[in-house]
């Protein structure tokens, strides 16, 4: 049984010409009608990035916040510290000074009494 049809190199030729050309419309045609969706996935995606980047600025700003806080109390913690220093050193500084004018006090009272005693005995003596 022979084709009706001669089936040459140019028919062949022809045939898988049509073909591409169909797969090309076909490829079109659902790029154009999926990019309604395309853009909405777009879409999304740039919200989704944007709220991704929207939470680490927060992060980033209770982390600084937090960093903040902390050398803050480290700071007052060591202002304590070396205010508690300072008047400690202070009190060891007034108590030996008043230790100090104790011991020149009792000097002077002994001066005096020996002074008084020494006036007491040449009296008499006298």
């Amino acid at each position: 049984m022979k084709h009706a049809r001669n089936n040459e190199l140019t028919d062949r030729r022809l045939a898988a010409a049509d073909a591409k050309a169909a797969l090309l419309n076909a490829y079109r045609a659902a790029k154009t009608a999926s990019e309604p969706s395309q853009t909405a996935r777009q879409a999304e995606r740039i919200s989704l990035v944007e709220a991704r980047e929207a939470r680490r600025a927060e992060r980033e700003r209770l982390k600084y916040e937090e960093r903040i806080r902390i050398e803050t109390l480290a700071a007052q913690e060591q202002a304590a510290i070396e205010a508690a220093a300072a008047a400690e050193i202070e009190a060891r500084q007034s108590a030996e000074n008043a230790r100090i004018s104790r011991v020149v006090q009792d000097e002077a009272a002994r001066k005096t009494e020996r002074d008084r005693r020494y006036a007491a005995r040449k009296a008499r003596q006298a």
